[in-house]
């Protein structure tokens, strides 16, 4: 097959010697992690292809300013692998099954992602490589991972939350340095299901699966494949592998994953945690990890109180983050200061309004059942407004352990259909407004009609346990839509 190339006949500049200089390596896709690989590469003195099926105006684009780095673009065709190909290094997103990494496996290629050429890339030209404390789980990775970067800036740390964040990870890594110029000390990194797969030589300092539940599995082929691909973070940790208490399929990866000698097994949990844990007691976040005489002593970190949200899943984050900063001998002062200065990202349970003596929550990021389970168990008595597209899900046993805390619901979107027969099954005397639309406008609908269902001390939250994209570009632009139609209940009142 044939497609638009883009190419440029400049010569690099200087690149120090590594492993990749001289290798023809094909990047696959034009995504941002995908742009920022195919530089740093070429950087270093490859000699780079970019394939991407697309070939809009605003791939073009991208195309001609990696042309001007040295970088050959093919756009329209993703499926061929160019010739003399000596690596793949693939966006998180693209499956395993893609006929690009078929044809890789046919001519004995290695297929990588962007995480394993910064992890290759650590340390390049002799400096000091900042250690990586990581992060993955089913839900809450972003959270745990911006937490565990404040309470690393608190210690007094260099150190960037990177990976799946946003941040691509082999910027950071090539820079090495933070804004002053300084090189980084250590790296707080979440890592997606996606991002592990392609990370095969992956070791770090400590890491942690948060939770496990069904999703991606569409990617994965498996719940055991979604799963196996988690609990590649644990090997070779070095000094802790940080699990959920309450997961025991978190606890089940560590017992299976090959680390370092001397690595440790440290659960965090919600209740009063017993040796090698983190957990609760009396309002407190306590640490019987990271102590002397963890048989008989414990360390006072945090209240609750300095956890924001202090809804209990978010509580478990504080509790993770905490685990791996202590890990990486953290004083037990900076884990409170780190997570008082904590800011939590917008749409994850954030209170909008109190209206009539109702408050009003956005967790709009609540995309999948697992998420929205928790959200739900933050509060006593909800009116709750979900749908959106399921991608697969089903809601029985959601509804039937939050049925007890319903005062009613409001259906939107796609798929809302599966959640009202859920509630039929399991929450029949639960009232239910089914809104029969799926345009924008729909969201100022839903907020009407839950408020006529709410009554004071209530909670309308927005937790829709399903995809946005049937409606909303994204879970953001919903959250939005929610708020602004909360704000005008708001101001219609004053």
């Amino acid at each position: 097959m044939g497609g638009r190339q883009v190419t440029s006949d400049g010569t690099q500049g200087a690149a120090a010697a590594h492993e990749f200089a001289g290798t023809r390596i094909t990047v696959a896709g034009l995504g941002v992690s995908g742009v920022s690989a195919a530089r740093a590469l070429a950087g270093l003195g490859a000699r780079v292809t970019v394939v991407d099926g697309g070939d809009s105006a605003a791939q073009r684009e991208k195309a001609e300013a990696l042309a001007a780095d040295g970088v050959t673009v093919r756009l329209g065709d993703a499926e061929t692998l160019p010739e003399g190909t000596g690596l793949v290094v693939t966006s998180p997103g693209w499956k395993p099954s893609s006929p690009l990494f078929a044809a890789a496996a046919a001519a004995g290629v290695d297929v990588v992602g962007d995480v394993e050429i910064a992890w290759r890339l650590r340390g390049r030209g002799g400096a000091s490589a900042a250690p990586w404390l990581a992060v993955t789980g089913t839900n809450g990775k972003t959270t745990t991972t911006q937490m565990l970067a404040s309470i690393l800036r608190a210690a007094g740390l260099r150190t960037a939350a990177v990976g799946n964040i946003g941040t691509p990870i082999v910027d950071v890594v090539l820079a090495g340095t933070d804004e002053t110029g300084e090189p980084y000390d250590v790296l707080a990194v979440e890592l997606s299901s996606y991002q592990l797969h392609w990370a095969p030589s992956l070791r770090v300092h400590s890491a942690v699966v948060l939770n496990l539940a069904p999703d991606h599995l569409d990617w994965h082929g498996s719940m055991e494949a979604y799963a196996a691909d988690k609990g590649r973070i644990y090997e070779g940790n070095q000094v802790a592998c940080v699990y959920n208490v309450a997961d025991k399929a978190t606890e089940d990866l560590v017992r299976e994953a090959d680390v370092e000698e001397g690595c440790r097994a440290v659960g965090f949990t919600l209740g009063a945690p017993g040796p090698s844990q983190l957990g609760v007691v009396d309002g407190l976040l306590v640490d019987r990890a990271f102590v002397q005489d963890r048989q008989k002593n414990a360390q006072e970190l945090a209240e609750v109180a300095d956890v924001r949200p202090p809804a209990p899943h978010n509580i478990a984050n504080a509790l993770a983050a905490a685990a791996l900063a202590r890990a990486y001998g953290v004083r037990p002062g900076a884990v409170r200061d780190g997570l008082r200065a904590f800011t939590p990202d917008a749409h994850r349970i954030a209170h909008v309004a109190d209206v009539d003596g109702v408050a009003y929550v956005d967790d709009s990021k609540a995309t999948n059942t697992h998420a929205t389970q928790a959200s739900l168990a933050a509060f006593e008595s909800i009116v709750w407004i979900a749908g959106g597209l399921a991608k697969g899900a089903t809601f029985d046993e959601l509804v039937a352990g939050a049925a007890g805390r319903l005062r009613g619901a409001v259906l939107i979107g796609a798929d809302r259909a599966l959640i009202r027969e859920a509630l039929a099954r399991h929450a029949p005397e639960v009232p239910v407004v089914d809104l029969d639309r799926t345009d924008t406008g729909a969201m100022r609908a839903a907020v009407l009609q839950a408020r006529t269902l709410a009554r004071p001390g209530d909670t309308v939250l927005l937790a829709p346990a399903c995809a946005s994209m049937d409606m909303f570009t994204n879970y953001n632009r919903r959250g939005d839509a929610f708020a602004e139609a909360v704000r005008e209940l708001g101001s219609a009142d004053g």
